[in-house]
């Protein structure tokens, strides 16, 4: 039958890529359906972190399914390198939380502690400004000590978008841009999707289209109430190399140039930059590191992130048309490698693990009355 596929995934970022990628190197017939460059492109305005040190407080899943996405992370990058010669630009050096002042310490050590209390122990630890100056010299007078990570690290989104996508190439999937799905007939493990003149044809199918998966989701019987929450960037240009680790405000890519950020704003589908956030970015970013006061900023945008309710992910599979999976998350970078190296397996096996239970869109439910 002309295009039906073992698996179907909706949504060509980086979940979705992932999800696909993974499916195809298993030697599943993919179809990578995608909205194309119209869309509200999360990996386009991504940060770039693999960040683990505060991923997961008051969920112990989630911290533990990051850490394994983060060990993950250089298997997937050595095979796209070796598959595509993509070099995603992963370091994982560890990273570093700066804190401006006595509160700021305070709150992150309480994080930290209930991170540890909750999910184990990975090597994070709270360093006071001596400490942190030993490790990261120029610091600025405000910064009074920082949490530090072992295992954060961070990567290209571009190159990692671009590796997946070449990746699938690879590996003889089809990826079909300009593919906006407008209807899903579901029956348990058959689905066929409409999209414009163009059906597809599969027994297996993610969900993994973004702020676009709201919609689609109740056509085959799942929930995925994600909403958008914007973020802004501002980009320097090229310096001298002066920042070795990760920091979840700021990184310096391979090519040289500092990514500044980061600022969460409830705006809707809005992403227009506005100069005050813009201002207080750079305002500190200039006290962690005041040499960036001489640096021009060449570029500056806003995305949309992908949230959901509690800001978790959501992974399920469709109980009422099984073969049907939701997923989606925030952390796009960060959750790649588990995207590609254990999720897709499994969708591909039928069933999605146990660890993954506490992930489903049933935790938004009104409580049953007693």
């Amino acid at each position: 039958m002309p295009n039906a596929y073992d698996l179907i995934v909706i949504g060509g970022g980086l979940v979705g890529g992932a999800i696909a990628w993974g499916a195809a190197a298993q030697g599943a017939s993919v179809a990578l359906l995608d909205e194309g460059d119209v869309a509200f492109r999360a990996a386009r305005g991504n940060f770039g972190l693999v960040w683990v040190q505060s991923k997961g407080a008051g969920m112990p899943p989630y911290a533990h399914w990051t850490r394994r996405s983060a060990a993950l992370w250089p298997d997937l990058a050595g095979r796209l390198a070796a598959t595509t010669g993509v070099d995603v630009a992963l370091e994982q050096p560890g990273g570093f939380a700066f804190c401006l002042s006595d509160e700021e310490f305070e709150t992150r050590a309480s994080t930290i502690r209930r991170m540890h209390n909750e999910s184990g122990d990975i090597g994070t630890r709270m360093l006071d400004r001596a400490e942190v100056r030993a490790m990261v010299p120029g610091l600025g007078d405000r910064v009074v000590g920082a949490s530090f990570c072992p295992v954060d690290g961070h990567a290209s989104p571009l190159f990692l978008l671009r590796g997946l996508h070449a990746g699938l190439h690879a590996l003889r999937a089809d990826y079909l841009p300009g593919r906006r799905v407008d209807r899903i007939d579901a029956a348990p493990h058959s689905f066929t999707l409409h999209a414009g003149p163009d059906r597809f044809t599969t027994g297996k199918l993610v969900i993994a289209a973004g702020l676009g998966s709201r919609d689609l989701a109740p056509q085959v019987g799942l929930s995925m109430p994600v909403t958008p929450l914007q973020g802004q960037i501002l980009v320097t240009e090229r310096v001298r190399p002066f920042l070795h680790y990760a920091t979840h405000v700021m990184r310096q890519t391979a090519e040289g140039t500092v990514m500044l950020g980061d600022s969460q704003e409830d705006v809707g589908f809005d992403v227009t930059t506005r100069v005050a956030v813009l201002r207080k970015i750079a305002d500190r970013n200039m006290q962690v590191f005041p040499m960036l006061k001489d640096a021009a900023i060449v570029r500056m945008w806003a995305a949309l992130r992908v949230m959901s309710p509690d800001g978790f992910p959501i992974y399920e599979q469709s109980t009422r048309f099984p073969g049907a999976f939701s997923a989606t998350c925030h952390s796009g970078v960060t959750l790649a490698g588990a995207h590609a190296l254990a999720l897709a397996p499994a969708v591909l096996a039928g069933a999605l693990p146990a660890e993954l239970a506490a992930f489903s869109a049933a935790r938004f439910e009104p409580a049953s009355p007693i």
